[in-house]
């Protein structure tokens, strides 16, 4: 254990590498899930090893991007689920659901990462890139791009069945909600390659991407999840979804204007990269409605790859011009008011409508 369960919101604010400052049960929270993925995986790389070395390596990768970066978010409102449900915070299940969580956001972003050909994750190589760069080192045979992303999906698919594995035994509707998550992710980020592929501008169909693709995924289901594993499943899935579900898609459309606009030394991806991959965003689809002549020309080049920080800039201009950044951040105001007005009628643990309040205004403000 890495310190003693928060049991109100008074402890100071802890600071991470992202630069941002976090609440101190997010910090708590998180070092606990860490210390479990560390362990289990290190068991895994022992075991694998011994087989045959060259297992090592993406075994190896897989811990270092999981445990190089990451907000925690997933484990934390899994907790707070628990918590909320009259969990004991002490209980190693809900550690266990954590890094399963983790494990889960692993095999998403490095698929992620392979299919919209990003370069960097977390400040270093994306899983792919660092193993194309292993087959040039080794002159293997065939082409370094097919054999990183290879290597890449297998590495996430194995992150997908240690998921499976470090989530703790419970109640069914843990395990309902857990698969229900899984393919709500799955339908999500279709939609996104399809809106992509498309350029897909309607509002109705940016926001149906922020909702099912991360939104659902990274605060409801896991608040759900939560409350499942303590046995409150009944008493509280409509209540944590009143809540989760608009801060969830709050915390996509912020994500929408960080990979427009975010500090690359924070977001640990290029400024800009959004736009070069033509995501479907609400922020795009406003921009569109209102933009003139002139500015339509510059949206055109939305989703090329080539785009240099100057083209960048011009089309952040236009985002900001046409109103779409204000109307975006308007859009995230009303959702978290919304969220917020959920927790007081809420049935939960007082100490965990305390932390939900907390992690509502942090969801919105971070940096990263």
């Amino acid at each position: 254990m890495v310190g003693p369960p928060p049991t109100q919101q008074t402890e100071p604010a802890v600071a991470r590498s992202t630069g941002a400052v976090l609440p101190g049960d997010l910090a708590w929270i998180g070092g606990r899930v860490e210390a479990a993925v560390d362990e289990f995986l290190e068991r895994e790389r022992l075991r694998w090893s011994a087989l045959d070395p060259a297992l090592e390596e993406p075994l190896r990768a897989l811990r270092e991007l999981v445990l190089n970066g990451g907000k925690r978010l997933r484990p934390t409102f899994c907790h707070w689920g628990f918590v909320a449900a009259g969990g004991d915070p002490d209980d190693p299940r809900i550690v266990e659901a954590g890094a399963a969580f983790e494990m889960l956001q692993a095999f998403a972003l490095i698929h992620d990462d392979v299919m919209d050909g990003s370069a960097v994750r977390r400040g270093a190589p994306a899983v792919h890139r660092r193993f194309m760069s292993a087959h040039r080192q080794l002159h293997g045979t065939g082409e370094p791009r097919r054999f990183g992303e290879g290597v890449a999906i297998v590495v996430g698919d194995l992150a997908f069945v240690y998921a499976d594995q470090l989530l703790p035994r419970g109640p069914v509707e843990v395990d309902r909600v857990w698969d229900e998550l899984r393919i709500e992710l799955n339908a999500g980020q279709y939609l996104d390659l399809m809106g992509t592929a498309t350029a897909r501008r309607d509002r109705a169909g940016s926001r149906r991407i922020a909702r099912y693709k991360s939104g659902k995924y990274t605060i409801e289901r896991p608040l759900q999840l939560g409350a499942a594993l303590a046995g409150g499943h009944q008493v509280l899935a409509e209540p944590l979804s009143r809540y989760g579900d608009p801060l969830g898609e709050a915390f996509q459309l912020r994500d929408d204007v960080l990979g427009a606009f975010g500090d690359a030394a924070l977001t640990g991806k290029p400024v800009g990269d959004d736009l070069r991959e033509g995501k479907p965003t609400l922020l795009l689809s406003i921009a569109h409605e209102n933009a003139s002549r002139s500015q339509l020309e510059l949206l055109a080049r939305v989703g090329d790859t080539d785009l240099d920080d100057q083209g960048v800039e011009a089309i952040q201009t236009v985002l900001s011009d046409t109103g779409a950044v204000a109307a975006v951040e308007r859009e995230i105001s009303d959702l978290v008011t919304r969220a917020v007005a959920a927790i007081d009628p809420m049935p939960a643990a007082p100490d965990a409508k305390l932390a939900l309040r907390d992690l509502a205004d942090f969801v919105v403000a971070r940096t990263a």
